[in-house]
């Protein structure tokens, strides 16, 4: 088969052949029907932060992915070959406590595909049945890989109870973006957005952000709390940039009693007022991990089944996995001029 491979320390990454995956009793078989970039195979693509030290080359990379099966172990459950899944990327013990106490997001040996096993930017792929998600239809087809970041999104969302509260969104990537459709989809109101990319503003717009701001404007914090319309600050602050003074900005934005979900990923260690933000203000921090398995994919579902998520909106390109170098260099335009990009075998 044909895969995109890291194959040297270095960057960039190779279009090789390699030889189809063999399955395990508990595993399928996928032909690839479309595979998503993350903002985190940046790294690997790259070859910089975390990932020099992380993967063993070579490596196919990619963890959002979805096909249809064409293999099946013998323990692999009810999985049938023609079967449509897309794929949860963390692939989970099933035994130690956080498991058995239904934290399979924070398994105490959680492994990645495309970081610890061969990913998905191939023509197939390997999985552990276990991680596999069935659909009743082939409806979602050409957004099948994107439930994966989309769970980011839910679970960041909906931590905790977000009706009738507001809510700012900082960073509108692709997660950004899913997390303003879904607290709009979720009661929010109003759903305040913070981006520097102009290209990405006016993706939070389609997306139904109630107001969008960028981060160089004058008197910020003054203005987030007057969309709020409450001079104590938001109900709830959805952390999707990593960035630190995005989150700076969260912690001061944020009303005493409020709630912080923390997705994004941040280049340095911070200092925080634990005093001030933290503790004087009574706020909840809720560190985002992946997602809920398979809880919140039951959520996305019933999302996407009442038309509530924007795929047309958030998903900009999609390129032949063969031009991944086409996909690449969008993902890293400085001016962020995307969403979503996918690739197709």
């Amino acid at each position: 088969m044909k895969a995109i491979s890291k194959t040297r320390a270095g960057f960039g990454a190779a279009w090789v052949d390699c030889r189809t995956p063999s399955i395990g009793p508990g595993d399928l078989l996928l032909r690839v029907h479309r595979a998503s970039i993350c903002g985190s195979d940046l790294p690997i693509y790259q070859w910089t932060s975390w990932a020099p030290q992380r993967l063993k080359l070579p490596m196919v990379f990619g963890h959002e992915l979805c096909g249809t099966v064409v293999g099946a172990g013998k323990s692999a459950g009810d999985f049938k070959l023609g079967d449509f899944v897309s794929v949860e990327s963390h692939i989970y013990c099933g035994k130690c406590r956080q498991c058995l106490q239904n934290q399979k997001q924070v398994c105490q040996d959680l492994k990645i595909i495309g970081l610890d096993s061969p990913g998905g930017f191939s023509e197939y792929a390997r999985i552990p049945a276990r991680c596999a998600w069935k659909f009743a239809d082939a409806a979602l087809k050409p957004y099948g890989s994107l439930l994966e970041p989309l769970g980011n999104a839910v679970y960041t969302v909906l931590a905790e109870e977000v009706a009738g509260r507001s809510v700012l969104v900082l960073g509108c990537g692709p997660q950004g973006l899913f997390a303003i459709a879904v607290a709009k989809a979720s009661g929010a109101a109003p759903v305040i957005a913070v981006e520097s990319s102009p290209y990405r503003r006016k993706l939070a717009e389609k997306a139904g952000a109630d107001a969008v701001l960028s981060p160089q404007e004058s008197r910020l914090l003054s203005k987030i709390r007057k969309k709020a319309k409450y001079a104590g600050g938001v109900d709830v602050v959805l952390e999707l940039s990593g960035s630190p003074q995005a989150i700076a900005l969260g912690f001061e934005s944020l009303r005493s009693g409020g709630r912080l979900s923390a997705f994004g990923i941040p280049p340095r260690k911070l200092e925080v007022d634990w005093a001030r933000h933290v503790i004087f203000k009574g706020v909840r921090i809720s560190g985002i991990v992946g997602r809920e398995v398979f809880g919140t994919w039951k959520q996305m579902m019933k999302l996407i089944r009442g038309g509530a998520i924007p795929f047309e909106v958030i998903v900009t390109h999609t390129f032949p996995m063969k031009d991944f170098e086409r996909g690449f260099e969008v993902m890293m335009d400085p001016e962020r001029r995307c969403g979503k990009v996918l690739l197709a075998p």
